[in-house]
């Protein structure tokens, strides 16, 4: 009993050893738990071995061979459990996910090493029960029988009965995917879209805790009257009617829901390691870049919760509206009573357009000439501004009761396209209001990721055929055409620009909050005008004379180089005339190079070190196999400590290769 006690302490102390000293010698990144796990099972094999191998056949040692013997089988047993530690290190390091999630795992590793543990365990408990409502909805099963209408329809029902049952951030992320109809099946957008959520509002003592957090104890101080019953509560805040203190402007006051911060830390992180996992069992999931999706949906969350981005959001739109004197309203945001926690606005005054009939003709507005104004508003933020409301509902659409103009709500979800994607989505107006396959085509050349297909002769017979398929129609649904390019797209193996991908599905958003007020209004029409006006002779005008102000900006910076040249070419033609005239060709004077050069060049060298301890200590191994005595002893030791150090040094150059590969992924 004793002597397995003693065994047992034995055992743990040397496992505390083999867990700093790895740690030491190939500086592994992996976290604590993947650590122990690979110390655990590098001492339960190597001592089963050691057991097997030589323990059960031996004695205490009574002679001096028997000591040496003893001494230097020890030796090895703990060099091999060394050895196998970092192996298993090194191959879970391989298969690590640790680079594909977020960075609130970074901010926890600065916790202290308690909260760190109770936070991983109570990730790694959530992650079990999604995986364990994924096996149990039979996501795995159903994505096996994708290819059917039938198996397609089977895996939408259980991925959505799964985000159902998961909660919390699943549900959004199922709504968000819902929006995808560029990627995703009839079947899924369909199943997805019946996802809904159930948010309760936040208490009074909630409320107020914020409020304190934001302006202290005396908050009230802030303003006149705040209405503690919510005008309207969402899962990322709620808003709340109030009187500024100083002016007595009413406004709305947005709250941020006090629990959002660590549901983000907890929900989020495991829906990156569901999504790696999908990702690694379903070949589905790779192709459609289902991890991609769910890293790009916890950014955008991370920005929905901090109101410093909504604010800056709102002032971008507003700003570019200004330039083209649009009649759309955007809120007022005051800046000095808001924080990342609190955006207070100006109090809209209206109703939505779906039920704004009676106010426009209270103040003799047409509805053609508000949805008119809505749109163009729009299209000016996609194709001209480059930053756009990412969601249009007519939730988020207001009709002013005082004047009848419209203004756009919550910009929590923005867009952001840059100009070469501007320019793909106006020619694809134009292309399709010329019904001409070629501008078309070169429209999606500037809207998607990969344009090899392009030149494919069956991706332009397709374009043929879409156009042709909507010629001659008095109206052309933007739902109906976006889909179809979706489609298309799709099944040539290409994919669109995430940003194009949030442009167009917001279009077609707006086309259906326009199209429950008016069915007659053409909205592609729309679109395909206020394109063309893009490329008229007025705008190459603006154009050339914007040129014209630049060049004439690059003469005058270049007035000192050209002051400066006749004597440069003097000095040059005395050079030459010298023989003097050098060309240096110095690969290693740029920096990148000089760093890419030397790294690659240690660890070739570190390579040969490894190659050269490894071979010397077979060599020597061979010659003690022909000696006997002591001696042989002591070169079995020292073959076997110069493979301890090769393998070390071949072992860090693998870890180094792993995560220059990861790093490169990111």
């Amino acid at each position: 009993m004793l002597m397995t006690i003693l065994w047992i302490i034995s055992l743990l102390v040397i496992s505390i050893i083999v867990y700093i000293v790895t740690g030491r010698l190939i500086g592994t990144k992996l976290n604590m738990i993947k650590r122990m796990v690979a110390v655990i099972l590098s001492v339960a094999i190597t001592s089963s071995v050691y057991w097997y191998a030589y323990l059960r056949f031996t004695n205490f040692p009574s002679t001096a061979g028997q000591e040496e013997s003893a001494f230097f089988t020890t030796a090895v047993w703990i060099a091999s459990m060394l050895l196998i530690t970092m192996l298993i290190q090194l191959v879970l390091e391989l298969f690590d996910a640790g680079h594909l999630r977020s960075n609130l795992q970074n901010e926890q590793a600065k916790q202290n090493m308690f909260v760190k543990l109770i936070s991983r365990w109570r990730m790694q408990r959530r992650l079990a029960s999604v995986l364990r409502i994924a096996v149990k909805h039979g996501i795995g099963q159903a994505i096996g029988f994708r290819r059917t209408s039938e198996g397609e329809r089977s895996f939408a029902r259980s991925f959505r009965m799964m985000l159902e049952e998961s909660d919390g951030l699943f549900i959004k992320f199922g709504q968000m995917l819902s929006t995808r109809k560029d990627i995703l099946s009839e079947a899924l957008i369909e199943e997805l879209s019946q996802l809904q959520e159930n948010v309760k509002p936040m208490t009074n003592q909630q409320i107020e805790t914020r409020l304190q957090a934001a302006y202290g104890k005396n908050w009230q101080q802030k303003f006149t009257k705040f209405n503690m019953e919510p005008l309207a509560s969402g899962s990322i805040g709620q808003v709340h009617e109030a009187l500024l203190f100083e002016n007595h402007e009413k406004v709305v006051v947005k709250v941020l829901r006090p629990d959002i911060t660590e549901l983000l830390k907890n929900d989020l992180d495991i829906l990156i390691n569901f999504a790696a996992w999908l990702n690694e069992e379903s070949l589905w999931a790779e192709n459609l870049g289902f991890l991609d999706l769910a890293t790009s949906f916890a950014n955008n969350m991370r920005e929905e919760i901090n109101f410093d981005i909504e604010l800056r959001n709102m002032e971008q739109i507003s700003n570019a509206l200004k330039q083209v004197d649009s009649n759309v309203q955007i809120p007022k945001v005051y800046p000095e009573v808001s924080d990342s926690t609190i955006l207070v606005m100006d109090y809209v005054d209206g109703v939505k357009i779906t039920e704004a009939k009676d106010v426009l003709a209270v103040r003799g507005r047409s509805q053609q000439d508000v949805l008119a104004e809505l749109f163009t508003s729009f299209l000016h933020q996609v194709l001209v501004a480059g930053v756009f409301h990412g969601d249009p509902h007519p939730g988020n659409i207001h009709v002013l009761k005082e004047t009848g103009q419209v203004a756009m709500l919550d910009f929590g979800a923005v867009g952001r396209i840059g100009a070469k994607e501007q320019r793909g989505l106006t020619l694809l107006f134009i292309g399709y209001h010329r019904r001409d396959p070629k501008v078309f085509i070169e429209a999606i050349r500037h809207l998607v990721e990969d344009e090899k297909h392009l030149s494919d002769k069956s991706f332009e017979q397709d374009i043929e055929q879409l156009l042709a398929r909507l010629t001659y129609l008095d109206h052309v649904s933007t739902t109906e055409l976006v889909q179809s390019i979706f489609t298309i797209i799709q099944n040539h193996h290409m994919k669109l620009f995430p940003m194009v991908s949030v442009a167009m599905r917001a279009l077609i958003i707006l086309e259906g909050t326009i199209k429950s007020v008016s069915r007659d209004f053409d909205a592609f029409a729309y679109a395909s005008k206020f394109a063309g006006s893009q490329i008229t002779m007025k705008n190459v005008k603006a154009k050339a004379e914007e040129f014209k102000k630049t060049l004439q900006e690059e003469v005058v910076m270049m007035l000192p180089v050209l002051r400066d040249l006749p004597r440069r070419l003097d000095h040059f033609t005395r050079n030459l005339e010298k023989g003097e005239v050098k060309v240096a060709m110095d690969f290693t004077s740029n920096t990148a190079n000089k760093a890419f050069m030397t790294k690659w060049l240690s660890q070739f060298m570190l390579l040969l070190v490894g190659i050269t301890f490894g071979g010397l200590s077979v060599a020597i191994l061979a010659i003690a196999q022909f000696m006997s005595g002591t001696i042989t002893i002591y070169l079995n030791t020292a073959a076997f400590i110069g493979l301890f150090l090769s393998l070390i040094i071949l072992v860090r150059l693998s870890l180094q290769v792993i995560r220059e590969s990861k790093r490169i992924q990111k």
